[in-house]
């Protein structure tokens, strides 16, 4: 269908070019206006720039450019590619999804706003597959470019904020993990691209008391988004495919773009350091304002970047909300600008480095309702090795729970029974002297089955754990196979070790030699004895979350 409603044009041909201004525009209907009208003035919106060359951060950088790396073009001023802490592949999704509305030219005009990074083999190099989809939305607090507005005029940038955003395999469901900037975590070895072409291995940071944190995963010694890829995979064992990165600019422009952010406060917000004053009430926020809302601590009743995460999280929602509410995809004018603006805000991965492999994956990802796009933050706890906290570790036990849930592509979206697997666990229990049970090692982890039968004997008094050495083949998830008559020796040890219902497996067969082992291997769930393991058929109410189409007035 084209610009004016008719389903027989071509999209290409959609866009003319105008021999009295130079300027591509949109072809109007002939039938009605006799031809070619006269160009007016109206706004950037209407007219298309003419096609520029692609700007690259790989092959062909200018000297002094060092590859791998975000590059402006000359004469344009200030990048305005930084922070990507408010835009998810959702809401980008449904921008680029309707960009192939403008044909050849326009596909080259916008090819030309993007930035690309080589990030090898960090990520994947398809665009759409039919498995489920890890999209990395990075958000950096660099202010180069900027003129000392907000601060540092040097500061080269860190993942100040970084969402995990995953999109399950049937396109159903999405989960948007938010990672804290502050975790106290190791920085995996990250190879990049030098000027000369070469790649270069920036050392990794083993994770100490108090430091590296995560936001040291770019910037910090060169570090390019790959690096930041391979930090959340390090953290999670979560697989990320591709890349999103903007920045402080990207946020007043793309909320301008939309025509604004609706959002609703219960209380005042006032915050002095981010310049943010805003009544109790109803609110359309945009611009500068925006950058004010989302940056705000002071303001909020903790003053912590956890409770900046989940306000950035509302905000993401309502832009979402926004753009499909709208009729921005329906109107050409404001589809125009709107992806104009997105793909001057983005840098990406190679891999999705052009409007016609980002439209691909938006017409993939954008088929999720917002009412089943949940927002949640990794779990964390205060840092036990400071008196002051200022940085945060990650809370094991709930933490694996949920990338499990990731990685088994379970949705947290509208999830409220119990798992059937729970009853298992009912009833009585054996002594712990009496549970007779074999550990095979599938994790991966070295020596788990040896540590795990000490565990069990010297501080859970299991008699005669015995060692099974390594399983047959690596084991995706913690089993117990028991019988019927060691149903009881089972639920002991579940009870131990801290196994979901869903961990149980009966056998068909019953009886067995008496004394008989029950089978216990661990997964790559497993982490260490003693640590539950995370339940992927269990309810996740004790995880901080909301959904895209929250409405709600924010507290």
């Amino acid at each position: 269908m084209d610009t004016q409603g008719r389903d027989d044009i071509d999209p290409a041909d959609q866009w003319v070019l105008d021999p009295a201004t130079g300027s591509y525009r949109l072809r109007q209907d002939q039938t009605r206006t006799g031809g070619l009208p006269r160009q007016t003035t109206r706004g950037a919106t209407d007219a298309v720039p003419p096609p520029r060359g692609r700007r690259t951060a790989g092959a062909g950088c200018p000297p002094g450019r060092r590859k791998g790396r975000p590059v402006r073009t000359p004469g344009r001023g200030p990048s305005r590619r930084r922070k990507a802490l408010l835009w998810t592949a959702g809401s980008m999704g449904l921008v680029l999804v309707a960009v192939g509305v403008g044909g050849y030219l326009v596909y080259e005009h916008f090819n030309g706003n993007l930035t690309t990074v080589d990030v090898g083999d960090a990520g994947s190099k398809n665009v759409v597959g039919k498995g489920p989809v890890n999209l990395l939305v990075i958000g950096t607090d660099s202010r180069q470019g900027l003129g000392g507005r907000y601060g540092d005029a040097d500061n080269v940038g860190h993942a100040d904020t970084t969402i995990l955003f995953h999109v399950s395999a049937d396109r159903t469901n999405a989960t948007a993990m938010s990672i804290p900037r502050d975790i106290v975590t190791s920085i995996p070895a990250c190879p990049t691209v030098g000027e000369d072409g070469a790649t270069t291995t920036i050392p990794g940071i083993p994770a100490g008391l108090t430091t590296p944190k995560f936001n040291e995963s770019l910037g910090v010694g060169g570090r390019d988004p790959g690096c930041t890829m391979r930090a959340v995979t390090a953290l999670t064992g979560i697989s990320v495919d591709h890349f999103m990165m903007v920045d402080f600019e990207a946020v007043k422009a793309l909320s301008t773009a939309v025509g604004g952010v609706d959002m609703c406060l219960a209380r005042p917000l006032v915050d002095p350091k981010s310049h943010l004053d805003l009544s109790a009430g109803q609110h359309r926020i945009e611009g500068e304002q925006a950058l004010e809302f989302v940056r705000t601590r002071h303001a909020l009743r903790n003053q912590s970047d956890l409770d900046r995460i989940k306000l950035q999280q509302r905000f993401i929602g309502a832009m979402i909300r926004k753009i499909k509410s709208s009729g921005t995809l329906t109107n050409p004018r404001k589809l125009f600008s709107l992806a104009d603006t997105a793909t001057r805000a983005l840098t990406v991965d190679s891999a999705i480095g052009s409007v016609s492999k980002l439209s691909s994956l938006a017409k993939d990802i954008s088929k999720v309702d917002a009412k089943h796009i949940t927002f949640t933050t990794l779990p964390v706890v205060d840092n036990p090795n400071e008196k002051v906290h200022a940085t945060v570790v990650v809370d094991q036990g709930r933490a694996q729970r949920l990338f499990t849930l990731i990685k088994d592509d379970v949705s947290l979206s509208g999830r409220r029974k119990r798992p059937r697997s729970e009853t298992r666990l009912r009833g009585p229990r054996a002594a712990a002297g009496d549970v007779r049970v074999r550990v095979l090692n599938g994790s991966g982890i070295l020596g788990a089955a040896r540590g795990t039968v000490a565990w069990l004997r010297d501080t859970q008094g299991v008699g005669a754990p015995a060692n099974g050495g390594n399983a047959p083949a690596p084991a995706a998830r913690t089993t117990l196979v028991y019988t019927r008559e060691q149903a009881d020796q089972a639920r002991a040890l579940a009870a131990m070790m801290g196994l979901p219902g869903s961990a149980l497996r009966p056998s068909s067969g019953s009886g067995g030699a008496p004394g008989a082992d029950m089978a216990l291997t661990l997964g790559a769930d497993f982490t260490r004895a003693g640590v539950p393991i995370a339940d992927p058929d269990a309810d996740p109410d004790d995880l901080d979350r909301t959904e895209a189409d929250n409405s709600s007035c924010v507290s």
